[in-house]
């Protein structure tokens, strides 16, 4: 962003999160709520016995219907993730693996800790029912399909500025060489041979370094320590460039 400033447009005019925006995710939500809950409860409309004596009830399809909840919300922000970290694959995989292992330990702690009498077994009848496994396959993609197509097409079709960079810098190449659009569709291509000469200019080392321009303290505004002998309002008002420099002296 420090190399390619329009990108700062994006937040300037709120393109990422507007009423737009707001209310499609509103109504995406609403899509999702549906698909998962009527879906499994369709699936699971006729009571089936278990070889035990138990039959569906509502605890039974209520897990069915969180755990699908847990893994599409997970895939969804992984959808929505554009750096993928350790800590972005933690968050993902790891949640849904920890519903899973909370889920079989919460259904056999009863006797052993008195609570929660009626969840024992859930887990052991949810994980031998192969509507669950069908449905932990089909339900999540059909909310999600959706979005999966959209990104496809807008990755092919319309691509933001911001999507136009981050292909570029996936791919190691220099954006001041490629042609860009901005928001408008329009060409950025003076500013783009600007940054092909800022790039040359810029040595290796620096130009692939990600922490470099965060970490250096320079300027006046880290020239001064807090709670200083002179506070950081006389050093504001002494470089005062509306007065002569021999009446600053």
């Amino acid at each position: 962003m420090l190399r390619f400033p329009q990108l700062y447009k994006i937040t300037q005019n709120a393109d990422g999160f507007n009423t737009k925006v707001f209310w499609g995710h509103c109504i995406n939500a609403l899509l999702h709520s549906i698909i998962l809950f009527w879906f499994p409860l369709k699936v699971l409309d006729h009571d089936s016995v278990f070889h035990n004596g138990h039959a569906t009830d509502y605890l039974f399809v209520g897990n069915i219907v969180y755990t699908y909840v847990v893994v599409t919300v997970c895939l969804k922000a992984g959808l929505e993730t554009t750096a993928w970290t350790r800590f972005s694959h933690m968050a993902v995989w790891g949640s849904m693996l920890m519903w899973m292992v909370f889920f079989g330990v919460y259904s056999v702690i009863w006797p052993a800790i008195p609570i929660a009498p009626d969840m024992l077994g859930q887990a052991g009848m949810v994980m031998r029912c192969w509507s669950f496994w069908l449905g932990l396959i089909l339900v999540p993609t059909l909310c999600l399909i959706k979005e999966v197509a959209w990104i496809a097409v807008r990755h092919t079709c319309c691509k933001s500025l911001l999507e136009e960079v981050q292909e570029l810098e996936a791919r190691a190449q220099d954006p001041g060489t490629a042609v860009l659009r901005d928001t408008n569709g329009r060409s950025l291509n003076e500013h783009a041979h600007l940054l092909a000469r800022v790039f040359k200019k810029t040595p290796s080392n620096l130009a692939h370094s990600s922490s470099v321009q965060q970490t250096v303290s320079h300027g006046y505004a880290f020239s001064q320590e807090e709670d200083g002998v002179v506070s950081q309002s006389q050093v504001v008002r002494s470089y005062d460039t509306t007065r002569r420099r021999t009446e600053v002296e």
